[in-house]
């Protein structure tokens, strides 16, 4: 069960830095994505840490 917990968390923060790429792409990035993707980037990899 953990180590699907933590695939599913890996996953997930990859995603957010494919989305975190993606919106740096672009001409006029949206600081407010900027910082939602970036806290909950944050939020996994604490939580990675914890386990």
């Amino acid at each position: 069960m953990e180590t699907t917990h933590i695939a599913a968390l890996q996953a997930r923060h990859e995603g957010l830095e494919a989305r975190l790429r993606d919106e740096l792409s672009r001409p006029a990035p949206d600081d407010a994505i900027l910082q939602t993707l970036k806290k909950q980037k944050l939020r996994i990899k604490e939580t990675l840490a914890q386990i």
